[in-house]
């Protein structure tokens, strides 16, 4: 089947909105949006919105077992496992086990993720 795809369209106009879920546990502060995404191997490409004043302590660090890209798209995110400031255009492309977060963002921040969950195990990429 493959990932999914679609015709250009702004996720970040205001008309599209109603497509943003709010993470589980983070309502009011982070929410996503799916841009693509393969059932069969669950590989996704999202957009994350940090709303101004988003903090994501209270969930401690994250570890994935797969590998994982991320770009910050605008705004500043604080990633507390490496003890500095994300601004826009800052990329990185995580291993396995890579210890990101928490996160908080004051002015609010959107980063574009894409996830291999697929490609399990350390030191893989």
């Amino acid at each position: 089947m493959g990932k999914s795809t679609c015709s250009y369209w702004n996720p970040l106009d205001g008309d599209e909105q109603h497509r943003w879920r709010w993470l589980e546990g983070l309502e009011g502060q982070v929410e996503a949006l799916i841009l693509s995404h393969d059932p069969a191997t669950g590989e996704f490409t999202r957009l994350t919105r940090f709303h101004p004043g988003a903090d994501t302590s209270a969930f401690g660090a994250t570890v994935h077992d797969f590998p994982e890209e991320i770009l910050v798209v605008s705004g500043r995110l604080w990633d507390g496992a490496f003890g500095m400031w994300l601004e826009s255009g800052h990329y990185a492309s995580r291993p396995p086990g890579e210890v990101h977060g928490p996160f908080r963002s004051e002015e609010g921040c959107v980063v574009l993720d894409v996830s291999f969950p697929q490609r399990l195990g350390l030191g893989e990429g």
